[in-house]
């Protein structure tokens, strides 16, 4: 498992932490090989760490509270979360993305529309969300590419602080569980080569905020994982097997 403890010393001071999110050509200069004594792969359903899942820090009422957040669609309209997924039994995937210009995020992106076929057939609604301006969103959407009708848009965070993610310089850059998209090295590379850090919002504030995700039916709350540090993203084997024992109406 490759920690930033087992990062070796040569690289170490060659890596500055801003790469997760506004400086991505930096990382197109290292090479896996470099990270341990051989390079690993690991795709992204797969985490290394596995951290604490848990629905119990939320209100019975947390979809309720949600429900009333305006953001808006990729095309620029406002929407509200309760009208996204059907309020009684449907079943959804809420991905909050950090920000649209962060590598990870497109990394995940790539990801949710790989599997978004298989959400599909199993009659669950994906909702990406992501900081940023509806422009910045069709950036990503148009880029990566990914379907807009599945992206969202959240530039003053209202989702992610009812939520109640982390956010801080610590958490962006120097958190231990970030250590693990070095794994991941190959699916990061392929997802951002039409990358552009135009995506990053106008308020750099934006990006200091971790993500994470969530799988209601109706207004339950099924799965809720909080991003413990930048690309620290949900294993989407774990969120299907949620999806799919919960009965889609």
């Amino acid at each position: 498992m490759a920690t930033l403890q087992s990062l070796r010393p040569s690289f170490r001071p060659s890596i500055p932490p801003p790469i997760f999110h506004t400086f991505p050509p930096t990382l197109f200069n290292y090479s896996p090989k470099l990270i341990g004594s051989k390079p690993v792969t690991v795709t992204l359903r797969h985490s290394i760490i596995s951290p604490r899942v848990s629905n119990s820090q939320y209100s019975p009422q947390i979809a309720d509270i949600l429900g009333d957040v305006s953001i808006f669609t990729a095309a620029g309209q406002p929407v509200r979360f309760n009208d996204l997924w059907d309020q009684n039994q449907g079943v959804a995937v809420v991905a909050l993305l950090r920000h649209f210009g962060c590598p990870c995020c497109w990394e995940l992106a790539s990801a949710l529309k790989e599997s978004k076929a298989m959400f599909d057939s199993a009659g669950v609604k994906l909702i990406a969300v992501g900081i940023g301006t509806p422009n910045k969103a069709r950036i990503l959407a148009e880029r990566l590419p990914f379907p807009m009708d599945s992206l969202y848009a959240d530039p003053d965070r209202k989702a992610y602080n009812v939520l109640d993610l982390y956010y801080g310089f610590g958490r962006t850059f120097f958190n231990p569980a970030s250590s693990k998209v070095f794994s991941r090295f190959d699916a990061l590379q392929k997802a951002v080569k039409n990358y552009t850090i135009e995506a990053t919002p106008d308020n750099r504030s934006g990006v200091l905020q971790q993500g994470g995700m969530f799988v209601f039916r109706g207004k339950e709350l099924l799965y809720a994982r909080k991003d413990e540090g930048t690309g620290d993203h949900a294993p989407l084997d774990d969120v299907f097997d949620v999806c799919c024992k919960a009965p889609v109406a």
